[in-house]
């Protein structure tokens, strides 16, 4: 059993990371530009926003590759550097990670529809989530979070693959919504279907991310809960943005999250963090407030 599956199996609950895309364009991502290119072209700042994290606290730190399939990557011409990308970020986190803490390899969608509503055939998407992944555990993650997804089908096959080139912990996270129908992604999945299709599929840890913040993170978690004993990662945007001089700005600052936080926890969340619009500041009062506890 990994160090953090044995952790959270004795009780413990672990912080992870909040945003990286809003922490990059506050350090000069520009509109439309290739995130996972700065692992190679500026590994200074991506791992400043590393060290930003575990400074404030998390016990796990994602990569910068949540773009960093071969699909993704081709948007900005850069399909034949999914390895180059991915392990460097990687190994940019590793370098730095203090003793008892993590660093996980982020994975997230493709960006396209898988046949027969697209045109990728099952066996490719397998090969581009797999060669990813690959490149993460060469450059030495301890776990992957396989994040922000909507499709079932996507998320079934991410795991596969993850399972066919290692024997790392997985999380997979779905991204809801409320509405009248109750939590749902944007492809119809309720909470319950999560839960039973990423347990089949061979998911450690399940849960939800991104969305419109933590009030219908609570209503997600508390959906889930329901349905599972396994460990339930929560990571809720900062609210919803707003804008503001052509800037996003967030509506959940470090301390208004702090209520639905610790709600969160007590409905039995085993890791929680932050997704967009958060930062180190919300990471270190999540910190606090675990340290309270």
């Amino acid at each position: 059993m990994s160090a953090i599956l044995d952790r959270l199996q004795r009780g413990d609950v672990l912080l992870s990371d909040g945003a990286m895309g809003t922490e990059l364009q506050k350090r000069g991502l520009e509109p439309g530009a290739c995130p996972e290119e700065l692992n190679v072209t500026k590994p200074e700042i991506v791992q400043g926003i590393y060290q930003d994290y575990f400074d404030a606290g998390s016990d796990i730190i994602e990569t910068n590759t949540f773009g960093g399939t071969r699909a993704r990557l081709a948007l900005h011409g850069f399909e034949d550097r999914v390895t180059e990308f991915n392990k460097a970020a990687a190994q940019l986190a590793v370098n730095l990670k203090p003793e008892n803490k993590y660093v996980a390899g982020s994975v997230g969608p493709t960006g396209e529809m898988i046949e027969p509503l697209g045109t990728l055939s099952k066996d490719v998407v397998l090969e581009m989530f797999a060669e990813q992944i690959r490149a993460l555990v060469e450059g030495g993650v301890d776990i992957l979070f396989i994040e922000t997804m909507m499709a079932a089908e996507e998320a079934e096959l991410a795991i596969e693959a993850a399972k066919s080139v290692c024997d790392l912990p997985i999380s997979c996270t779905m991204t809801f919504e409320v509405g009248k129908a109750g939590p749902r992604t944007m492809w119809g999945i309720s909470p319950q279907q999560a839960v039973e299709k990423l347990t089949a599929a061979g998911a450690d840890i399940l849960g939800a991310n991104c969305g419109r913040g933590s009030d219908e993170m609570l209503q997600i978690i508390r959906e889930m809960r329901k349905f599972t004993e396994k460990p339930l990662l929560a990571q809720p945007n900062a609210g919803l943005p707003e804008y503001i001089s052509g800037e996003a700005v967030y509506n959940e600052s470090p301390e208004s999250i702090l209520p639905n936080a610790r709600e969160l926890l007590a409905l039995g969340v085993n890791i929680i963090g932050a997704c967009c619009g958060s930062s180190p500041a919300h990471i270190k009062k999540l910190r606090e407030l675990l340290d309270s506890l």
